[in-house]
């Protein structure tokens, strides 16, 4: 099996760090034209430069810009006006008491890590429909399913992006545009390393090893027993972008080592 994406244009929002630069990097590397954005110019320019070492042959594009808002949505479409492949990663996450959070964060979570989203979907997937052929992904979350007692907003938002994932998928049934949704469980990503640095202190344990301690304390449901690599979470999302991927849509699709512990989803 080759995944070949010469000729498609990915946008992935939230992607100069973590799964986002993962999935950016996998993306390249299947011949895709990949889009790169972030807030901050010099953290777009680190991005583009190690994707590049990485994968020498690479054809992006870098963009700053906030997503999570309106404006830096449309300072997107007018720089990319189209897209074959819509990555809806950018995400933000805490860990907050439900009695301590208030309406205002609520409301941040919902405009980053939903609403975000739904105006890049609403945007790019017509011109998928008129040329007949588009991927749309959504990068929800173990957590979508299963909510944490101390993630309560990130949880809701998370079970939100399966919501409308699911949904326009049969919007846009017969259309040859799929939209997924990706779960991934606990995974080494700079946010997590910087969550655990303490703790990897303390226990004298280096970060990888205090990262799979926390899988198996706070995950003990966890099949593989540790955090999961980028590269297994990108590595499914290249897939679910390709021509390969064409007869699955509306799918909640985990990459969570077995976290969630169901027959369905």
């Amino acid at each position: 099996m080759k995944i070949d994406l010469s000729g498609k244009l990915a946008i992935v929002s939230g992607s100069t760090g973590g799964i986002g630069l993962g999935i950016s990097q996998s993306l390249a590397e299947a011949g895709a034209t990949v889009v790169v954005i972030g807030r901050d110019t010099a953290k777009v320019e680190q991005a583009l430069a190690s994707i590049r070492q990485a994968v020498p042959s690479a054809q992006l594009r870098g963009l700053t810009a906030d997503l999570g808002t309106a404006e830096g949505a449309e300072k997107l479409f007018a720089a990319e006006p189209r897209a074959d492949i819509l990555v809806n990663n950018l995400g933000i996450f805490n860990d907050v008491d439900f009695f301590e959070t208030p309406d205002s964060e609520w409301t941040r979570f919902y405009e980053v890590n939903v609403i975000s989203g739904v105006r890049l979907a609403r945007h790019y997937v017509p011109a998928m429909v008129e040329q007949g052929w588009g991927r749309v992904i959504f990068l929800s979350s173990e957590s979508g399913v299963a909510t944490p007692a101390d993630m309560l907003n990130y949880g809701v938002t998370k079970s939100a992006n399966l919501a409308v994932s699911h949904g326009l998928a049969k919007r846009l049934a017969g259309t040859g545009v799929t939209v997924n949704a990706i779960l991934p469980g606990p995974t080494f990503t700079d946010g997590l390393q910087d969550m655990l640095k303490d703790a990897a202190a303390e226990s004298g344990r280096e970060l990888r090893d205090e990262a799979d301690a926390f899988v198996r304390k706070a995950r003990p449901t966890s099949i593989i027993q540790r955090v999961a690599d980028v590269s297994e979470v990108a590595h499914l999302v290249t897939y679910i972008a390709s021509p390969l991927s064409s007869a699955t849509t509306g799918a909640a699709l985990r990459v969570d080592g077995g976290v969630v512990d169901s027959l369905t989803i």
